[in-house]
């Protein structure tokens, strides 16, 4: 027979603590609230997000979707206890995909699973996330917190994002147009960003560098925090950039977001394969960070290219008579971007480009330098 007299078992003595739900969702109402743009007015608690397009001023919209994460990259801001920029990453992995083909984001969902729900943390990593947002010029409407005991252990926790953008029907990228003698600009990164983390995490602990010490390719700066450099969000520059110098009319037609499979792997994801592309690698000095990767782990040019973005967060093709105006339009912008290569004849060689197939292999000339 079971005792009356004994206390209850709880959700809370499973792990699972409501009232800390409910303090989060509290803490993170303000932050959400300084995402809000046109079309997007609903208040974060409910059981689902809107937006409204026609508010959003669009006739003839095609929606873009995209959903990433932020990889190993959250290890080092678990194993720091940095995590106000990692929620930045989150949103640049997915916003930068749908800039790409033209569209411009519009709203935001994030998914954080963690062991144990630390209110402190989940608000840090939201508000990072909602900064995100606000640079991308998209709105948090909404999002998941799943507490799992069992599931993660300690202080580990897991993030997912999910965005929506529109393009006008006319304005979708890539391009049929795409021609031999376009020229390919290149936007800066602002170092690893958020791919190749489970390499870079066992180059420095084959290099036995603590996360404390100082960075050997950035001495002024911890290993952790350099590393936790967020990704670039390129999202207001390119619409700048399109909206400026002309639109579907003007001398950008393709865009390519650089992330895992580096250069080799993404530059043929916007390109037919009757054409290839032909990089100069001297063109720009990638970070020091990669020279800090390639010494480190004995990484041949071909290995780095195809794993890091070496310097180079994302790719235009352009018209190469309208490429001087889109570049003036990113520096404008802040952006340091420059040209880097061509659109060339095919090589003959084969390469798996990621979500593509196979397709003709960019064709490399010169050496990666990196800056000191």
């Amino acid at each position: 027979m079971t005792d009356n007299t004994e206390r209850p078992i709880t959700y809370r003595d499973a792990g699972v603590d409501i009232d800390a739900g409910n303090q989060l969702v509290s803490a993170i109402k303000p932050l959400v609230r300084a995402t809000q743009r046109a079309g997007a007015d609903g208040d974060v608690g409910g059981f689902g997000g809107l937006f409204d397009l026609q508010r959003a001023g669009y006739s003839d919209p095609i929606l873009v979707a995209g959903t990433d994460g932020v990889g190993t990259k959250l290890k080092i801001a678990i194993e720091t206890g940095r995590h106000h920029t990692i929620g930045i990453d989150l949103v640049a992995m997915c916003v930068n995909d749908l800039i790409v083909q033209g569209a411009e984001p519009l709203f935001f969902l994030d998914y954080l699973a963690t062991g144990h729900l630390d209110v402190e943390t989940a608000r840090d990593v939201v508000g990072g996330i909602a900064s995100g947002c606000r640079e991308a010029g998209c709105a948090l409407i909404g999002g998941e917190t799943a507490e799992m005991p069992g599931m993660y252990q300690g202080s580990d926790y897991d993030l997912a994002g999910f965005a929506v953008g529109a393009v006008e029907r006319r304005d979708l990228l890539p391009r049929r147009d795409i021609a031999i003698g376009d020229v390919l600009i290149g936007l800066a990164s602002s170092g690893v960003h958020s791919n190749g983390y489970s390499l870079v995490r066992r180059l420095v602990d084959e290099a036995q560098l603590k996360w404390s010490a100082p960075a050997p390719w950035q001495p002024n700066t911890s290993v952790a925090e350099a590393l936790l450099t967020p990704t670039r969000i390129y999202v207001k520059p390119i619409l700048s950039a399109l909206r400026e110098t002309g639109g579907i009319d003007g001398p950008i037609k393709a865009i390519s977001h650089i992330t895992g499979g580096g250069l080799t792997e993404n530059v043929p994801r916007v390109l037919s394969p009757s054409i290839g592309a032909r990089i100069d690698l001297s063109s720009w000095n990638a970070p020091a960070v990669f020279g800090w990767l390639a010494r480190t782990g004995r990484l041949d040019e071909t290995e780095l290219l195809r794993t890091f973005n070496c310097g180079i967060g994302l790719v235009i093709v352009a018209d190469p008579a309208g490429a001087p105006a889109v570049l003036e339009v990113l520096a404008q912008a802040g952006e340091t971007a420059s040209i880097v290569g061509e659109i060339s004849e095919p090589t003959g060689q084969r390469t798996q480009a990621k979500g593509h197939g196979e397709t003709e292999a960019v064709t490399y000339i010169g050496r990666l330098e990196f800056a000191s």
